[in-house]
């Protein structure tokens, strides 16, 4: 429970709050996705595989990835030095989830309709019910 009485804390409101926060953040998706598809990839595999991705966002959603255990990464000693960075099994037990996600993007011209049916409303300045 939360501070006041009748609140219920957010996690225990919604149980998949949690696991939405961590698989789901703005650029988890596409480097686990892309790890998963690609296998073992050096930085700049990974990099040049998610062009918008920025190198410091990339090094610091790659470190969360591996705090939270779905991400391995292997340092190879080498000269110039090598690391490479794999999805963790526990980062393939996500698979089912993102294939049901990918299932339900069929529904994505969908909402596409529905937005522009939307804003088609809010320009003619009919109020919301």
């Amino acid at each position: 429970m939360s501070g006041t009485a009748g609140e219920i804390a957010p996690e225990l409101a919604c149980p998949i709050s949690p696991v939405v926060d961590l698989v789901f953040s703005r650029w988890t998706t596409p480097i686990l996705w892309t790890l998963n598809e690609y296998g073992r990839l050096r930085f700049v595999e990974l990099e040049r595989r998610i062009a918008t991705i920025t190198p410091k966002v990339l090094t610091q959603r790659l470190r969360q990835l591996e705090r939270d255990g779905l991400v391995v990464r292997t340092y190879h000693p080498e000269v110039p030095p090598r690391v490479e960075y794999e999805i963790s099994e526990l980062g393939r037990s996500l698979a089912p989830l993102f294939a049901a996600v990918s299932e339900w993007s069929v529904n994505l011209p969908e909402v596409d309709r529905a937005r522009a049916a939307y804003d088609a409303k809010q320009r003619a300045g009919k109020p919301r019910r």
